[in-house]
């Protein structure tokens, strides 16, 4: 398995851009994902010189996508995290392999500062998380106009 980070400064890769990155997220999150515009528009904020973030991914030595997880950074600090990680999925063909804890102790390492992440109850992912050092200090609740 190979791994890559791409830098929100210095611009979408050539061959794992936007466009790849948000169909495997799209096709991968399953239940637990997007809209495909929502993935562009998270993306886009990465590549957005004035906000910023990453994208830490695995693939195969046939350069297909196995894995990634999109970190945006915040602009805060102290009372809200630096770094919010939106999406994280792994190919089905992979799970239970390890890479999902690979590719978040990657985002974790590259990360400045603290990272914050919403996870859904019954999402399996939760007990990684944990294990990982995430603590559940709040509950989460939102408005919608």
């Amino acid at each position: 398995m190979n791994f890559l980070l791409i830098e929100g400064a210095s611009g979408p890769h050539d061959y794992f851009n936007e466009e790849r990155i948000a169909n495997f997220l799209f096709k991968h999150l399953e239940q637990y994902g997007d809209p495909k515009d929502q993935i562009l528009a998270c993306l886009d904020y990465v590549f957005n010189p004035d906000k910023g973030g990453f994208v830490a991914m695995a693939y195969n030595d046939e350069q297909e996508i196995m894995g990634a997880t999109i970190v945006n950074n915040t602009g805060m600090s102290g009372y809200i995290p630096e770094n919010i990680l939106v999406y994280i999925a792994v190919d089905a063909q992979t799970r239970g392999q390890g890479l999902g804890k690979s590719l978040m102790q990657m985002a974790l390492e590259h990360a400045d500062g603290a990272v914050a992440l919403h996870v859904e109850p019954d999402n399996p992912a939760r007990h990684l998380y944990s294990k990982l050092g995430f603590t559940s200090k709040y509950l989460e609740m939102r408005y919608q106009k």
